[in-house]
């Protein structure tokens, strides 16, 4: 039997709401029964920034608020210092 998704989200959406109330108290309680192994815990992937704030790359720097929009003008003004003397 394959399980569609799809299926499943338009059946729970036609139910009333204290039925989705209680599917969701059960599935919380099929969660604390069925835990996740060891092995599924590390194959969830995680962010980029949870993996540079574990390494602690997250606030290693400082830099102006608004570089995101600024670069272009930091960089050559930057540039334009490093590479003055050509």
């Amino acid at each position: 039997m394959v399980i569609s998704f799809e299926e499943i989200y338009k059946d729970i959406d036609t139910l009333p709401e204290e039925a989705q109330l209680l599917l969701l108290d059960f599935i919380q309680l099929l969660k604390k029964r069925y835990p996740p192994t060891e092995a599924e815990n590390h194959s969830q992937e995680k962010s980029l920034y949870d993996k540079f704030d574990e390494i602690g790359l997250i606030g290693c720097c400082s830099i102006e608020e608004n570089l995101s929009t600024t670069y272009k003008e930091v960089l050559s003004k930057t540039l334009q210092n490093k590479y003055d003397h050509r």
